[in-house]
């Protein structure tokens, strides 16, 4: 969950840099006040950009790819339907997620036991025990973050 709080932090506060102070209109402009320009691709460009890069920092990884998307999906698929259990998008934002643990994270059994904690389904509510979060953590490590 922290990762959302961030990432919704972060584009709150690249929205509010990107529109900034406003002056209230209270009258008419006067003929020689300027207008100002409407914003170029550059600029509009620089908050996806921000996020992008705070994203990194934070230790998550960019969305896969739709082919690295597929592969990681039926790795898990492979190693038990119910890991996935229909619900793509929740699998590859657990997947991220577990990136993002696994960056500050270095000790082996601790990497398991936080991946047995996230990946849960209605059947297994305490995890999928230690083994198949070994093979969960696998997939997630070779598909979405191998550096980590």
């Amino acid at each position: 969950m922290r990762t959302h709080h961030t990432i919704t932090l972060l584009a709150a506060a690249g929205l509010l840099a990107l529109t900034g102070c406003s002056e209230a209109v209270t009258s008419e402009p006067k003929p020689d006040d300027k207008v100002a320009a409407p914003p170029s691709a550059s600029q509009s460009s620089t908050a996806p950009e921000a996020l992008s890069s705070a994203a990194a920092a934070a230790g998550i990884p960019p969305s896969p790819a739709p082919e690295q998307r597929a592969i990681y999906l039926a790795a898990l698929n492979k190693i038990d339907p119910e890991i996935v259990n229909g619900k793509d998008d929740k699998a590859i934002s657990r997947g991220l997620n577990q990136c993002q643990s696994m960056k500050d994270e270095k000790d082996p059994t601790k990497r398991v036991e936080s991946t047995n904690r996230r990946f849960i389904s209605p059947n297994h509510p305490d995890g999928f025990g230690p083994t198949k979060a070994a093979f969960i953590l696998a997939a997630v490590q070779t598909n979405l973050c191998p550096t980590y």
